[in-house]
């Protein structure tokens, strides 16, 4: 299984970019899906969560700005990043927990690579 995060890139501030999380490979469900993000020198933080019934949970300073989405038939999650500031930028990874195809009912978590979101103010 692996996670292909795409669609960062430069924005200025107040710009929008939507975030791609695709899930490949011996994928039978994915549960949740999670996008962190990391700024230099600052720890990772959880920006957004969506679990396998659709609840969502946000960084209190990206809510009401950022909407987790995912799409099951694709094994694609998306983050929808509107209002963008300067504090946003980061590198931003998305996380899954799935289920493997011929390895039962127990989930393993999978990490994709990071997308560089840069905002400019």
């Amino acid at each position: 299984v692996q996670l292909q995060a795409y669609g960062g890139g430069l924005v200025q501030a107040g710009g929008s970019l939507t975030l791609s999380c695709a899930a490949s490979g011996t994928v039978f469900s994915i549960n949740a899906t999670a996008w962190y993000r990391q700024a230099p020198g600052k720890q990772r933080e959880l920006a957004a969560l969506i679990t396998n019934d659709g609840s969502t949970n946000y960084l209190d300073s990206v809510k009401g700005r950022f909407t987790i989405s995912r799409d099951n038939a694709k094994n694609t999650a998306y983050l929808q990043m509107n209002s963008l500031k300067a504090e946003d930028t980061a590198v931003y990874h998305c996380a899954a927990t799935v289920q493997v195809i011929g390895m039962g009912t127990k989930l393993y978590p999978y990490w994709g690579q990071g997308t560089q979101v840069t905002v400019s103010s």
